[in-house]
This record gives C-alpha cells, sequence and structure tokens, in this order.
C-alpha cells in the first residue's frame, strides 16, 4: 500500500505549568530534509527528537515545531534589578519622562532579564516524546489516507492507458495497410516502370521499421508491472517513478513510428494521461 508524502500531524500536551505543543507537517521531497524549531532549552534533546522523525517518516520535507506556552505561575526569567535601574538612570540622563515610561523602555534592553536554565526534567520529556509518537501516528494516517486517493487515481489511469493500447493494437493492421497503399500510390505516381520484387523487398523493410510489435508487448508489461508494484506491502515511490519513465519511452516510440493520424491521437492520449501519473509519483513515499 502506497503512502503520500503530504501529512499534518498534531499533539498539545498539558503539564502543570505549561503547555507544550507539537506540529509536524511534511511535503513532497526526493530526500529527507527534517526543519525544527525548539526553544532553546530543549536543544540538547534535538538530536534525539530528530531521529525518531527519520525513522517514523523516512522521506520528505518535514517542518517539525515545538511551542511552549507557560501556563503557571512557574518561570526560569527574572527581572535583573540593578541592570534595569542602571538603564532607567541613563535613559533619564538623556530625556525626561515619566517612571513607567523610562522602566517600559528599560525592560526591553538587552540583560535586563535573567534566565537561569534548570537541567531539563527526565519525567517531562518522557512526555514530550510520547506526544511527538502521537502526532507522528496521525501524520502517518494522513499520509495513508491520502496514499489510498493516490492509488485510486493511479490504477484509473493505468486501466485508462491500458484500454487505449488494446485500440493501438486494433487499428495496428488498418494502419500497416494505410501505409502498404500510401507507399503504392507514391509509386504510382511516379509513372515509372518498378521492379516489383525489389518494390515488395522495399515494402517489407519499410513495414519492419515502423512495426510497433514489441513496444505494445513492453508497454504493456509495464503496465502490468506499476499495478503490480502498487499492490505491492511497500510504499516506492522512486520505483514508481522510473517505471513511469519506462511507459513514457513505449509509449514516444509508438508514437513516432505510428505514421498514421488515427494511432497518434491515441498516443496523444496516453501521453496525457502518463504526465498525471507522473506529476502524482512525485507525492508518492
Amino acid at each position: 500500500m502506497i503512502q503520500s508524502m503530504t501529512g499534518y500531524g498534531k499533539c498539545i500536551l498539558q503539564l502543570p505549568s505549561k503547555k507544550i505543543t507539537i506540529e509536524i507537517k511534511s511535503l513532497n521531497s526526493k530526500n529527507l530534509d527534517i526543519n525544527t524549531r525548539i526553544p532553546s532549552f530543549y536543544r540538547e534533546k534535538e538530536l534525539s527528537l530528530r531521529d525518531r522523525i527519520a525513522k517514523s517518516l523516512v522521506r520528505g520535507k518535514v517542518d517539525f515545531n515545538l511551542y511552549v506556552e507557560i501556563s503557571g505561575e512557574e518561570t526560569s526569567a527574572t527581572i535583573n534589578e540593578e541592570v534595569v535601574k542602571a538603564y532607567i538612570a541613563q535613559l533619564r540622563n538623556i530625556v525626561a519622562g515619566d517612571e513607567t515610561e523610562l522602566l517600559k523602555m528599560a525592560v526591553r534592553m538587552p540583560d535586563a532579564l535573567k534566565t537561569e536554565r534548570d537541567e531539563i526534567d527526565d519525567e517531562e520529556f518522557q512526555q514530550i516524546i510520547a506526544a511527538v509518537e502521537d502526532a507522528l501516528k496521525e501524520i502517518n494516517q494522513y499520509r495513508s489516507d491520502e496514499g489510498k486517493t493516490l492509488e485510486n487515481d493511479f490504477k484509473m489511469r493505468i486501466e485508462s492507458i491500458s484500454e487505449l493500447l488494446k485500440k493501438v493494437v486494433k487499428i495496428d493492421p488498418e494502419r500497416v495497410e494505410h501505409v502498404r497503399e500510401r507507399l503504392q500510390k507514391a509509386v504510382a505516381d511516379l509513372k515509372e516502370e518498378v521492379d516489383q520484387n525489389r518494390f515488395e523487398q522495399e515494402l517489407i523493410y519499410y513495414l519492419e521499421k515502423y512495426d510497433i510489435t514489441e513496444e505494445k508487448v513492453r508497454l504493456q508489461n509495464h503496465l502490468d508491472y506499476f499495478s503490480k508494484t502498487l499492490a505491492s506491502s511497500d510504499s516506492n515511490g522512486k520505483k514508481l517513478g522510473f517505471i513511469s519513465q519506462e511507459i513514457g519511452r513505449e509509449i514516444n516510440t509508438i508514437g513516432s513510428k505510428a505514421n498514421y493520424a488515427p494511432m497518434q491521437q491515441i498516443v496523444v492520449q496516453m501521453k496525457d494521461e502518463l504526465e498525471k501519473i507522473k506529476e502524482q509519483a512525485l507525492n508518492v513515499l
């Protein structure tokens, strides 16, 4: 079963003194690209969080955000009184103003607040890990649901190309006869006597050159292989992309050899369906 690389997961962890919100968003990418936004207090645990995300999501452009909102009385930041008083004194020398206004300006200055960093509580971090795992489960479920939609779309378009191939097979004898008649007419228009045996030999050579029997067989094989890969237990977007390229190669060859307008019209329809498959395959994990 295939998975999409697009997904979103969120988990809110309510602790006694703070609320922690974890958000994970992913989009399609050739490789795994993780961008994190984490408060500096938890930076030392970033590698551990990245490792969990990488093992779970495997591939895609991933944005991981961890927001902390202090909801209790506990805070590690305190006012640096001596520094603030010094700022106010300096500001008073520059401009005469209300004490409250000077205080407002002073607390915005560097080092007006001092932060006492404590060690990360082990129990709290384990709760964060559990919340991250919940968010990862949610995003993977989202990816699976999107994957089902993609799978149905792939099946429909592969079936469409297969039906168009049947039309190609059906009109191929008509195309060959059309090419034969056109060549015979061209020779007749020359109003020259030609060696009939030599003409037949040249005609056979020409028809063999534009024969698409192998391309028809290979194209059907590639379509079957795409469907088989789609039904496998692994989600392999890169493999589906490679098979799509092979499908395109056979369709293009049929188009270049067709030399017959009705068949070329069918080839255009095939290409249209294949382009949509290629676009969607870029989003498969």
